[in-house]
């Protein structure tokens, strides 16, 4: 019919060139939740959202949100850049700021310095990646970032599987606990150790039955897949768009040189508006594509 979708795989180019030669000769109507096609699933719902008229989300859900709610996201920074690259994300229309709380920088510091100067209703919470270690040091900085008004969660404090920490944690820190979804995150729903979980992929299945699990069990989702690419961005969105259960999207793209997108991904009082014509509803840049292409 002369469509051409667009995706991000995130895979070796012989991967993805061998996923895309079995799928010549069929229709993209097989492939939709096969999370075996990785990010190539992007590719295949702005093919079928172009050819039936619709957006993305609503392949997913028949009355998706018109508006998610898009984080941003720094790297564990001295308190002064931390700070500015805040108070940069404020400007843009952000409202909600995942920040990396590592050993290398003290995280009381961090939020005094960030909360020195963004709004009010700026929402900050802080992703440990496992560093504080113990019950112990959780509790001591949980308690310490409490005192600051614009931050209201942590984030993997320490390593999943050290399910006897979360259970020591229930009932005693004063911010919102997230963790990765586990394998099995049967545990921490039976006994409410969490209060959010944080996912990467998968794009189709995988996700959908995240998504349903977290809107039965009011566990919401903070989902972080879009890493490298504008394209992922905004399927990540219309994914949010589409399912309650979804809470918070976060992408790094905002860090990369070029985005290779044509339209600007553009924040409006803390909300990101999901694009409504067929398909993605966005179109890739293919002078940016061509001027950081490698081989």
């Amino acid at each position: 019919a002369g469509l051409i979708g667009i995706g991000d795989a995130q895979m070796r180019p012989a991967q993805a060139r061998g996923l895309l030669q079995g799928m010549v000769g069929h229709s993209p109507w097989e492939y939709l939740l096969d999370d075996s096609r990785g990010g190539i699933l992007m590719a295949v719902y702005d093919l079928v959202g172009q050819a039936t008229g619709l957006p993305v989300s609503r392949l997913f859900a028949p009355r998706p949100k018109e508006r998610i709610i898009q984080t941003w996201w720094s790297q564990c920074f001295p308190p002064a850049l931390m700070a500015s690259e805040a108070k940069l994300g404020a400007s843009l229309g952000y409202r909600v700021h995942k920040v990396k709380a590592r050993p290398w920088h003290d995280p009381i510091e961090q939020a005094a310095a960030i909360c020195e100067v963004v709004p009010k209703d700026f929402r900050v919470w802080a992703d440990a990646n496992a560093f504080w270690g113990s019950v112990g040091r959780t509790l001591f900085f949980t308690e310490r970032l409490a005192q600051f008004h614009n931050y209201f969660a942590i984030e993997s404090p320490f390593p999943r599987q050290h399910l006897e920490g979360y259970r020591a944690l229930k009932g005693k820190v004063p911010l919102q606990v997230a963790e990765h979804m586990p394998a099995d995150p049967m545990p921490f729903i039976r006994e409410g150790l969490v209060d959010a979980f944080v996912i990467g992929g998968p794009l189709g299945k995988g996700l959908v039955q995240r998504a349903l699990t977290a809107e039965v069990t009011g566990l919401p989702l903070w989902v972080e897949h879009s890493i490298e690419s504008g394209v992922a961005q905004v399927f990540q969105a219309h994914q949010a768009a589409a399912f309650p259960g979804i809470e918070y999207t976060i992408s790094i793209t905002h860090v990369l040189e070029d985005d290779c997108m044509t339209e600007p991904f553009q924040m409006d009082h803390g909300t990101y508006k999901v694009p409504t014509r067929p398909g993605l509803g966005v179109t890739l840049d293919e002078k940016a594509v061509d001027k950081y292409r490698a081989g």
